[in-house]
């Protein structure tokens, strides 16, 4: 399965997704990682320049590539533009180097990933930057969407990269944005689960043709191994998940995947198992009754794990 892209026609995986993010997939693992997923058949890699694992994903990509296991047109590599290279001069200049970190000639999707303008970090001096100044204080800097935007479509006009679009970012900015875009955002990646299912900001990407990506699938799971978010009920273990993937004979994991790709929405599960990878990849093998997906949509509870506020109330972006 695949979204079209309504700018370009290219296709983006849906399933066939695996995201790079530094929780689960630090340095050491990330290039055996890599070529693991992409070699039991995952083709859409997620990552960031925040990851800090960018050179490490491009050496399993380069070793994939090498082994005749793909092609790079047959590969989706997602990167994203972090805060503190928001002003106009920075966003080429850094999107190079992320290039160069990985590999590659272009970027098939970039993304702003979180609508905050932090002050400039050489990355010379250190990358990547986080959250922080040396001081380990937040430096917020003043710089609009609409510049940021600016260079994002200069990226595409130079060919390095495909298609740009929007993460962590909620309805009114989408529409400030289109007011002055040349070209309009082609996705919007967001925290996505049954514990946060987001529905009127899904229903209003489904009106603009902006397709939706859905990154923490499992809920806290992912967070719940690192020893963080325990107050928030698993939803690996939740009885409503448990008891419909035993009729399905499925995974609950495969469950909550199913429940997002039956929306329209596509996935980017992590994982570190191979087997796993594999199940994981098995997910649109069956369907979910209209009732099994209201019964999962009935868990919201707005839950977010993924929220600036938490460092600063001056982040409060879901506010």
């Amino acid at each position: 399965m695949s979204i079209v892209l309504k700018r370009t026609g290219q296709k983006s995986p849906s399933v066939v997704s695996f995201k790079l993010t530094r929780l689960q997939v630090n340095k050491p693992t990330c290039a055996d990682t890599v070529y693991e997923a992409i070699k039991a058949g995952y083709r859409l890699l997620d990552g960031a320049g925040d990851y800090g694992n960018e050179k490490e994903a491009g050496d399993g990509v380069r070793r994939a590539l090498a082994d005749g296991i793909v092609k790079r047109e047959e590969l989706f590599i997602t990167s994203k533009l972090w805060n503190t290279f928001h002003s106009h001069d920075h966003v080429k200049m850094i999107t190079k180097k992320q290039l160069k970190l990985w590999g590659i000639d272009y970027f098939d999707l970039f993304l702003v990933h979180f609508p905050i303008s932090l002050q400039y970090v050489d990355p010379d001096h250190r990358y990547p930057p986080e959250w922080w100044g040396d001081d380990g204080q937040v430096h917020l800097d003043n710089v609009p969407m609409h510049e940021t935007w600016k260079a994002m479509e200069e990226l595409v006009d130079e060919g390095l990269v495909k298609n740009i679009g929007l993460s962590n970012c909620q309805g009114s900015l989408i529409l400030d944005v289109q007011q002055y875009a040349k070209y309009q955002p082609q996705v919007l990646q967001i925290e996505h689960h049954p514990l946060l299912t987001q529905e009127p900001l899904v229903k209003l990407c489904n009106v603009l043709d902006i397709a939706v990506t859905g990154y923490s699938s499992f809920g806290p799971q992912s967070y719940l191994e690192l020893g963080i978010c325990q107050e928030i009920p698993s939803l690996i273990l939740h009885d409503v998940i448990s008891t419909i993937a035993m009729a399905h004979d499925k995974t609950p994991a495969q469950v909550l995947l199913r429940w997002a790709t039956q929306r329209g929405i596509a996935v980017i599960p992590k994982s570190n198992s191979r087997d796993r990878l594999v199940a994981n990849l098995q997910c649109n093998s069956f369907d979910l009754t209209e009732q099994e997906l209201a019964e999962i949509s009935n868990l919201n509870r707005n839950y977010r794990m993924n929220d600036p506020v938490t460092i600063d109330p001056r982040m409060a972006i879901f506010a």
